[in-house]
């Protein structure tokens, strides 16, 4: 299992102007990103009845793990479930593929197919969804513009336009309207072994301090 270094700030628009400035110099946008360099992502996120997840994600709990759905624009043809954790502070993603159909059961509570599935992950929700009884929560909405530097196998993104709803039946409907917006940005940088001071210095945001900013947790409230 693979943990990669992370660290978020709250920006606000004038932090994103001077961030793509030097950004655009040094880097690279992600392939996968539209012809104007950002994406969008919706995420479904599970929670149990406590709240497990979003009580550990605020009290800052060393070893967390969270469940999500994701996919991008309005392409339900690329759906995956991803399970995030992290340890002292490094993170780890893995992830597997559900179709439509698979999400669809899923909101509906009909799941007994994960049990069959070839996937751990797969099987590792049903487990959880039974015995910690974590259910879909909440949606999590937002646009990403990503940067790429190979070396150190650095990701910087910034994601605006959050919004969140909690009409989780609306998840794979693309018309679906945000229940409400957020007029902030989050800039995460993310690396492996190293982060290249090229970029250590690109990403350098004026009285801004490195902050546990959940967009998940934000919606909940």
């Amino acid at each position: 299992m693979k943990f990669r270094h992370e660290y978020k700030h709250q920006i606000n628009l004038s932090d994103i102007i001077g961030l793509k400035t030097r950004l655009n110099a040094v880097a690279k946008h992600d392939p996968h990103c539209d012809s104007d360099g950002t994406y969008y992502i919706k995420s479904l996120y599970f929670d149990n009845y406590f709240d497990k997840a979003l009580r550990e994600k605020l009290d800052g709990v060393n070893k967390r793990e969270k469940f999500r759905i994701r996919y991008y624009g309005t392409d339900t043809s690329f759906i995956r479930l991803e399970k995030k954790s992290k340890i002292n502070g490094l993170c780890n993603k893995v992830s597997a593929p559900l179709t439509a159909e698979e999400c669809q059961k899923i909101i509906d509570g009909d799941i007994a197919f994960l049990l069959e599935s070839d996937s751990e992950l797969l099987r590792e929700l049903y487990a959880k969804m039974q015995y910690q009884l974590l259910r879909p929560k909440c949606i999590v909405a937002y646009r990403r513009e990503c940067f790429v530097y190979p070396p150190g196998n650095v990701r910087v993104t910034i994601d605006f336009d959050i919004s969140g709803s909690y009409n989780i039946e609306e998840f794979l409907n693309p018309d679906m309207k945000p229940l409400q917006l957020y007029h902030t940005a989050i800039l995460e940088v993310k690396w492996d072994e190293y982060l290249p001071q090229i970029i250590r210095d690109a990403v350098q945001v004026k009285s801004r301090r490195s902050a546990a900013f959940s967009k998940y947790a934000a919606v909940r409230f």
